[in-house]
Formats: structure tokens, C-alpha cells, sequence
């Protein structure tokens, strides 16, 4: 049995990387050409709170930061931040939308000022390049395909031109390794993002790799962010569930308000088939769900909900493992609105699975049909179109 469903959200995840999330040397030490370590203190204090979800501390720091330095985008850009981490743990949420991209805005306009005196100033190229790459990021996730290749070609040569000005920061290896990385893999992965690719330099896998544990190992500034792109470049694509685990496990000890980091740490349990650790994990998030922490939501209960429904049918549960899957599918139909998830389509074929278990043949046939119904997502179709010629036994 298929135990591991990655996020549905993964080929955003994906090309937003290719389609630079590269310049998310984002985090990188601009803080260090601030000019003064009072301000570059409080640039690391509030990113560390912005990875922790404490947003109202995080912009606290920044804001003083700006107070301090109104004329230099530091402080700008890394409160622009806050927002991000407000829509990545609530992504069908567009409210931060236009505000998001409207700070970014008044970054670029302010590094704009500055090459425009000095084309060579690193600390200007480095905030519009990672200006343009969250706002690629975000046109990713909403699957503008073609905004997000378009601040993709105007960030790449910028971070290319940063890079060779500074070859031997390690914050910068970031964004050049994501680059490195995802644009060998992703046309690999999905054939649709292939004619773009024509506006960019190939990609080296494993040179990226290397690239981002370098940075996730020595960044000062851009560590954490590296942390989190290896973490997801190793569990989803690479399948090195073991050194993930380890990744997941750091980010979540140190940011353990982070429901981002919490749930990878189940993921990656799953992936690697660590069944009572699993289940550990996922009933931690439920009961954060039910004490309504920042970002434990419908989307946390709907995948707290698929993987406890793996668990009991693994332990021979099935009308327990049946009461989870009812409930993940319930939730799917109002998160799925626009798009079907993985999660509501292997959610519906587990339950005809579970169907032929008790016997139930004429209703698991109906479960097989429906997902034959649904989008084909991890070969959800081919099982179901086996199951509905032999129906399901349990190994």
C-alpha cells in the first residue's frame, strides 16, 4: 500500500523553486550591509519570529529597522516577509495577496534607486532579486504561469550578477542552488513547464544540491530558508526520507509554532513507513487543531484525518480507519472547491479499498467509479480500474 501522499500543492511548490523561488536568497545577509549590528540583530530576531509564526514580534523588529534606516530596503523587504509566511500557512487564502506584492513593489522601487546611483550595489541587487522571486513565488502558487516565468527571467541575471560579485557568501549559494536544482528537475517532472524553459540557462542536480546543504550548513541568514527547500527537495523528489526526517526534525525543535514544519515531520514519518511515530505526530496536530493555534486548520485536520486513516487500516482498524476517511473527504469537498487534492482522491480509494475489505463489493465499486471520476493523481486511476476488475485484498 501507497502510505506516502505528497503535497497536492507540489508542483506549485515546484515551479514557483524554478520559477525563482531562486532569489529567495530572500533571507540572505542583507541584514550584514545594513551597517550596524543593533539593526542587523533585529533582522535576525524577527526572521527567526517569522519562522516561528510569531508575526506581531517579527514585525515589531522590522518596523524599527525602517524607523532606523527609512532610506535602505532591509527592513521593507523582511517585513514583506511577515505576509508570505501569513499566506503559505493558509494558501486558499488571497486576502494578504495585494499587500504582499505592494511591499515588494516599494523594495524594488527603492533598489531601483539605488542601482540606478551604482549598478553594482549588492545590496540593492540582492533585495530586487529576491523582491522579484517571492512575487514569482506567489504568482506560482496562484498558477500564473506566466507572471511567475516572467519574474523568474528578470531575477535570474540579477542573482547571477550578485553571485559573481560575491562568490564566497554562502547566503547567496540559496538562490543559486535552488536554480541549480530546480530547473534540472522540474521540466523532468512536469512536461507542461518545458516551453519555458527555453528563456533559461539548464539546471545541474546535483551541483544544486550540494549548493543548498552548503547554504542550509553555513548561511547565517539564509540557513533556515535552505533548511526548508532541502528538507522538501529530499522528501518529494529525491525520496531520501532519512536525511529529511533528520531536516524536519531540526526546523520543527527550533520553530515549534510552525505547523508548516510540524507537518512535514509527520510526512516524513509516513514516507519512511514509521507507523507509531506517524500517528504520534498526527494526533499532536489535531489536538493543536482543536486548541486553534496559528495555522492549525481544516487544511492540517484534512491531513491529520488521511494519514490516522492510514494507520488504522494498516493495524486491521477499518471502521475506525473508515471514521478518518469520512472526515478527510468531508473536508476535501469544501477545500477542493476549485481544484480536486490528492487527498480527496486517495481518500475516496482507500474507502473502496476498505469497501472490499468488509465485503462490500457494490459499494466499493461505487468509490472506484468516483475516483475514476476525479483528477488522476498518483496513479489513482490505474488502482482503481484494478481494484474494479479484482477487487482489493488486504496483503
Amino acid at each position: 500500500m501507497t502510505i506516502f501522499l505528497r503535497d497536492y500543492r507540489l508542483k506549485s511548490f515546484h515551479f514557483l523553486c524554478f520559477g525563482l523561488l531562486v532569489v529567495c536568497s530572500a533571507h540572505v545577509a542583507q541584514a550584514q550591509w545594513i551597517g550596524d549590528t543593533v539593526n542587523d540583530a533585529r533582522i535576525i530576531r524577527g526572521i527567526h519570529h517569522v519562522y516561528n509564526l510569531t508575526f506581531d514580534s517579527a514585525k515589531t523588529e522590522f518596523q524599527q529597522v525602517i524607523k532606523s534606516r527609512p532610506d535602505h530596503p532591509a527592513g521593507y523587504f523582511f517585513l514583506a516577509m511577515t505576509d508570505w509566511w501569513k499566506i503559505v500557512i493558509d494558501i486558499n487564502n488571497t486576502s494578504h495577496d495585494e499587500r504582499f506584492l505592494s511591499e515588494l513593489d516599494r523594495v524594488i522601487d527603492m533598489c531601483d534607486k539605488r542601482l540606478d546611483a551604482d549598478d553594482n550595489d549588492l545590496t540593492a541587487l540582492f533585495f530586487k532579486g529576491g523582491a522579484l522571486g517571492f512575487q514569482g513565488r506567489l504568482y506560482a502558487n496562484r498558477e500564473d504561469w506566466v507572471k511567475a516565468a516572467n519574474a523568474g527571467r528578470e531575477a535570474l541575471p540579477i542573482v547571477q550578477k550578485a553571485y559573481k560579485l560575491a562568490p564566497d557568501n554562502n547566503d547567496i549559494l540559496l538562490g543559486i542552488g535552488i536554480y541549480n536544482y530546480y530547473a534540472a528537475v522540474v521540466p523532468e517532472q512536469y512536461p507542461f513547464v518545458k516551453p519555458f524553459m527555453i528563456f533559461f540557462p539548464k539546471g545541474n542536480r546535483t551541483k544544486g544540491l550540494k549548493e543548498l546543504r552548503t547554504a542550509s550548513e553555513k548561511a547565517r541568514y539564509a540557513n533556515i530558508e535552505a533548511t526548508y527547500v532541502l528538507l522538501v527537495s529530499l522528501q518529494t523528489i529525491e525520496r531520501s526520507y532519512g536525511e529529511a526526517l533528520l531536516l524536519a526534525l531540526k526546523l520543527y525543535s527550533e520553530f515549534p509554532n510552525n505547523v508548516i514544519f510540524h507537518k512535514y515531520v509527520g510526512r516524513c514519518y509516513a514516507a519512511a513507513g514509521n507507523w507509531d511515530e506517524m500517528h504520534r505526530v498526527y494526533l499532536e496536530i489535531l489536538d493543536q487543531v482543536n486548541s486553534h493555534r496559528l495555522g492549525y486548520d481544516s487544511v492540517a485536520t484534512r491531513e491529520a484525518d488521511y494519514y490516522l486513516g492510514l494507520y488504522e487500516m494498516q493495524a486491521g482498524k477499518d471502521d475506525r480507519a473508515l471514521e478518518y476517511f469520512y472526515e478527510s473527504d468531508r473536508l476535501s469537498r469544501t477545500l477542493d472547491a476549485s481544484e480536486i487534492s490528492g487527498f480527496m482522491t486517495l481518500t475516496n480509494l482507500r474507502i473502496g479499498m476498505i469497501y472490499d475489505i468488509q465485503k462490500k463489493r457494490d459499494l466499493a465499486i461505487t468509490q472506484y467509479q468516483k475516483v475514476l471520476k476525479m483528477k488522476d493523481l498518483f496513479d489513482a486511476h490505474k488502482q482503481a480500474d484494478q481494484y474494479l476488475t479484482t477487487p482489493y485484498q488486504k496483503p
